[in-house]
C-alpha cells in the first residue's frame, strides 16, 4: 500500500507536467559521486518516460579545478565566476565538452534514455559576447574587472534543441558559447541554464547543487526557505544573505522567471533521487522560487 500511495501522490504531477520542458542544471556532488551519478541519470530517464522533456545543462567546476591544479594553474574566482585566460579556456573545453558531457550521455544511455551531447557552439545554440563585470571596491565605487574569456549570452538559438526534443532525445549541453567571429567563451552553467529555460519557455528550471537550497544561515538546515518570490530573492541578494556561488544561481532563477519559466527549484544532489522528490511530492525537498 505504501508503494501505491507514493505512485498516487505522483499522479497529479505527472498529469500536470506531461509534455512540458524541464531544464536541469546538473552540478556539484551529483556529478562526482558514483552513486549520485547513477540516481541522477535514473531520475532524468524516468522524467522522460513519464512524458516530461528534460534538457540538461552541466557545469564541472570541481573537475576543472582538479585539471587546472594538475597543470599547475590556480583557479581564480570573482563573485562566483571563474577568471578564464586562453589556457584556462582550453582546459575548460577539454573537461566540459571532452570528458563530463560524454560521461553524462553514457549514464543516461545506460538507463535507457536517448541523450545527445552538445556544447553551446553546436548549431550556434549559445551566441555569446565577452562579459563585463563590475564589483564594488573598498570605497564603495563600481569598478570593472577583467574576467578574460568569460562570456554572457546574447541569444539562445533553440532550433536544434526543438528538433531533438520533438524526436524524444535528451539534449546534454556544456556551457561554452561562441561569438559572431567564432571565438569561444566560458559561461557560467547556472546562468546558461536560466537563459535556455527562458528561451524554451520551460515549465521548470531545476538547479542541482551541494546544499539543501537557499538558507538564512548556510550552517543551519532549519533556516531553509521552502518557497520564495523574485522580490524576496532580490532582497536576500541585496542584504548579502545570498553570497558566493549561490549568487549566479539566484540570478539565473530571476532571469528564468522573468522570461516566462513557471518555477525554479534549487535542490541538493547529495540526497538520493532528489529530482523525483522535488518534482513528484507535495512536500518537496529544496527551495522553490516563483515570480510572485
Amino acid at each position: 500500500m505504501e508503494k501505491a500511495k507514493i505512485l498516487l501522490e505522483a499522479l497529479p504531477y505527472i498529469q500536470k507536467f506531461h509534455n512540458k520542458i524541464f531544464v536541469i542544471k546538473y552540478g556539484g556532488h551529483a556529478m562526482i559521486n558514483k552513486e549520485a551519478k547513477n540516481w541522477t541519470a535514473q531520475d532524468i530517464v524516468l522524467l522522460k518516460y513519464v512524458g516530461i522533456n528534460p534538457v540538461i545543462v552541466h557545469g564541472g567546476g570541481p573537475e576543472i579545478n582538479k585539471a587546472m591544479e594538475k597543470m599547475g594553474k590556480k583557479p581564480e574566482f570573482i563573485h562566483g565566476l571563474r577568471v578564464t585566460d586562453e589556457e584556462t579556456l582550453n582546459i575548460v573545453e577539454m573537461v566540459l565538452a571532452g570528458k563530463i558531457n560524454g560521461e553524462i550521455v553514457s549514464k543516461i544511455s545506460k538507463f535507457g534514455g536517448k541523450a545527445v551531447g552538445l556544447s553551446g557552439k553546436s548549431g550556434r545554440i549559445i551566441l555569446a559576447k565577452k562579459k563585463k563585470k563590475f564589483i564594488k571596491n573598498d570605497k564603495g565605487e563600481n569598478i570593472e574587472v577583467d574576467l578574460g574569456r568569460v562570456g554572457e549570452t546574447v541569444l539562445i538559438n533553440t532550433e536544434l534543441l526543438d528538433i531533438l526534443i520533438n524526436n524524444n532525445y535528451i539534449p546534454v549541453i556544456s556551457p561554452i558559447g561562441i561569438d559572431e567571429k567564432g571565438e569561444a567563451y566560458n559561461l557560467n552553467a547556472d546562468t546558461v541554464a536560466g537563459d535556455i529555460a527562458g528561451a524554451l519557455k520551460a515549465e521548470k528550471l531545476i538547479l542541482i547543487t551541494d546544499v539543501d537550497g537557499i538558507m538564512e544561515n548556510p550552517n543551519d538546515k532549519n533556516t531553509l526557505f521552502k518557497k520564495l518570490t523574485v522580490e524576496e530573492l532580490k532582497e536576500l541578494i541585496n542584504s548579502e544573505i545570498i553570497t558566493g556561488g549561490m549568487i549566479p544561481k539566484a540570478e539565473a532563477a530571476i532571469n528564468a522567471l522573468e522570461k516566462g519559466v513557471k518555477a525554479v527549484h534549487i535542490i541538493n544532489g547529495k540526497i538520493p533521487h532528489a529530482l523525483l522528490l522535488e518534482v513528484f511530492t507535495e512536500e518537496g525537498i529544496g527551495t522553490m522560487i516563483v515570480k510572485e
